[in-house]
């Protein structure tokens, strides 16, 4: 690895959030290398994870690996750690039992950080340079990864095995179309996003939700809930900007109180949470785990969950 990142002008990473800390050490030790080569040329490394500022995490795990200070002046020198916002949904896929086979959408939106570019800005087809980054990672994420969470939460209490035929319950695709409205209208409201453009931006999303080539697990999208339903993510993120301008966000309570009901055995944060439920009850829990404390929001996740509740007992 060290000679491959001696030799590097660029350095993209698709891991997965939890294991951007563990990659983390040969970054660091290939920088290192590159120093003590004297190689003088930027580098630039983008971390193209589903979490808001995976790059600038990169860099911070990166240099506690950094044990000299002639390589922790040659980072800030030399190497770049542009955020960036990447857009593709990428199913489970096989192709002739090759399990390094992978299939993608054709739709993909990739948009980097160009301020924080070092050196020469590189021409890559596909890159999009921007100079206003959070919008768009909150246009993402709040749209599309928020949408895709609900549709998965609601999709896994009604029994559905996939997002394209949860979506095809009526009752789930206006609970999600709602979700986004909400969230897509905080969007606006924050960050100046023509609003007809923007439900065209939804409109769009939810039809690449329904691709029926893209068999997407709803255990998969699902995965991880605690994650999902912390402050800044993807669904009390949205919400919170929607109490921020006072506007609605009914659909957005409704689809955290649905992480709060997923259960899957095979999934670490979803038993944990879970346990936080049947030891504190949903309203701590909720309280505790999205660090929502006002008791009209809360409430309304609570009423949700118990409505939910229902529903799921009705499918076992």
């Amino acid at each position: 690895m060290d000679k491959t990142i001696t030799e590097a002008s660029i350095i993209t990473t698709a891991v997965g959030p939890n294991v951007l800390r563990i990659i983390a050490r040969g970054i660091a030790s290939g920088i290192s290398s590159r120093r003590k080569a004297g190689v003088t040329s930027e580098l630039n490394i983008i971390a193209c994870e589903n979490l808001t500022g995976a790059s600038s995490l990169l860099r911070e795990e990166v240099t506690k690996h950094l044990k000299e200070d002639a390589d922790k002046e040659y980072l800030d020198k030399c190497v770049g750690f542009p955020n960036c916002a990447v857009d593709r949904i990428v199913p489970p896929f096989s192709k002739d039992g090759n399990p390094l086979a992978v299939g993608v959408e054709n739709f993909y939106e990739w948009i980097v950080e160009e301020p924080a570019i070092k050196g020469k800005k590189p021409e890559i087809p596909g890159m999009k340079l921007t100079d206003n980054l959070t919008a768009f990672v909150q246009r993402k994420l709040f749209t599309l990864n928020c949408g895709h969470a609900i549709t998965a939460y609601l999709g896994f209490l009604k029994g559905f095995r996939t997002v394209d035929e949860a979506l095809s319950d009526p009752w789930i695709e206006d609970i999600v179309h709602k979700a986004m409205l909400e969230s897509g209208a905080a969007l606006c409201k924050k960050h100046s996003f023509n609003e007809e453009e923007h439900e065209k931006y939804i409109n769009k999303i939810q039809k690449r939700f329904r691709n029926p080539y893209i068999k997407d697990d709803v255990v998969r999208v699902g995965r991880e809930p605690i994650r999902k339903v912390t402050p800044g993510d993807r669904l009390v993120g949205p919400l919170n900007m929607a109490r921020e301008f006072g506007l609605g966000y009914s659909h957005l309570a409704k689809g955290i109180a649905a992480a709060f009901l997923y259960e899957n055995k095979e999934d670490k944060q979803s038993g944990e949470l879970r346990a936080k439920v049947e030891q504190k009850g949903i309203r701590e829990a909720v309280k505790e785990v999205t660090s929502l404390q006002d008791d009209e929001v809360v409430g309304e996740i609570v009423k949700s969950y118990e409505e939910l509740e229902g529903l799921k007992r009705a499918n076992l």
